[in-house]
């Protein structure tokens, strides 16, 4: 890689975020890392599926992903193309960090193609995590065994889309046996690309469609009011605190009186208030959406 961090080599023990492998079947002796560790790992959510992945699953990888972080969660996937990519990036654009966890040695990444989006986890305060000392290949069985860590690390597992044939349920067997919740998305009954997801719902992972369905199954729902907050510029902020102090639906005049800004600059967070779905408008008039 370009940068110029080292690579550490940590026990379990070293940090709390490692405290979930700790219990899982076969541990790691040790971690390599290079990058900097989440301070807290209550809030890890994997987000898995195939390499080639569908553009309708790459979307949902992403938006689980992007909506996750904005609710404060730390996102660990696995770096390979497809839904791994989409899940990391999605977190990178909202701001937050992810971890990806390698099948080989951090001194070189694979895929190669991603190594741009290797360095921008780093650069965006996440890191790199394998088992394996630099200088060790990636050989195919190491990505199986590389995706009982990826659960270990987490809290829950998401498979975005898997074939029959697919690491990704691995990952979720894994986490079955580690005692983690799985949850899976539902596709198109005639793609063999969701066949493997179809068969994990069928078998009892949960399904769900978007970040709240997780949120609300795991427990975690998050206030309205701090999750949005996350995603607003100070204009939207100022119309949101005033829409949750008043009863019922106001207009854009009354908007403007109480919040004393520019009708175009309200009309303009509005629109952007409604294509994040926080809040609607009905009748000309604008409120929450709870």
């Amino acid at each position: 890689m370009k940068d110029n961090l080292e690579i550490e080599s940590l026990s379990l023990e070293d940090h709390p975020f490692f405290s979930g492998l700790k219990h899982i079947p076969s541990p790691p002796t040790s971690i390599y890392l290079k990058g900097i560790l989440p301070q807290k790992n209550e809030k890890v959510v994997a987000i898995v599926g195939t390499r080639k992945a569908s553009s309708y699953g790459e979307k949902i990888a992403y938006d689980l992903a992007y909506n996750l972080t904005k609710s404060g969660f730390v996102i660990v996937s696995g770096l390979a193309l497809g839904i791994d990519s989409q899940a990391h990036q999605g977190a990178l654009d909202a701001g937050g960090i992810t971890v990806a966890v390698l099948a080989n040695g951090l001194d070189e990444i694979y895929p190669a193609t991603n190594q741009h989006l290797a360095e921008k986890i780093i650069k965006s305060g996440g890191c790199l995590l394998s088992e394996y000392p630099p200088k060790t290949p990636s050989y195919p069985n190491q990505f199986i065994l590389r995706n009982r860590i990826i659960s270990g690390l987490a809290a829950a597992v998401i498979v975005v889309e898997a074939p029959k044939k697919s690491g990704a349920l691995a990952t979720a067997d894994f986490a079955k046996k580690q005692g983690r919740p799985v949850f899976a998305v539902p596709g198109p009954v005639s793609s063999k690309n969701f066949e493997g997801s179809h068969q994990l719902i069928r078998n009892g992972a949960k399904l769900i469609s978007n970040a709240d369905d997780f949120l609300s199954d795991m427990g975690w729902e998050i206030r309205l009011q701090d999750r949005v907050k996350l995603d607003l510029d100070s204009k939207e902020k100022i119309i949101f605190e005033m829409l949750g102090k008043i009863s019922g639906p106001v207009t854009v005049d009354n908007i403007c009186q109480i919040t004393k800004l520019k009708p175009r600059d309200v009309m303009s967070a509005l629109s952007s208030m409604i294509l994040k779905e926080i809040i609607f408008q009905e009748g000309g008039k604008y409120q929450i959406n709870l």
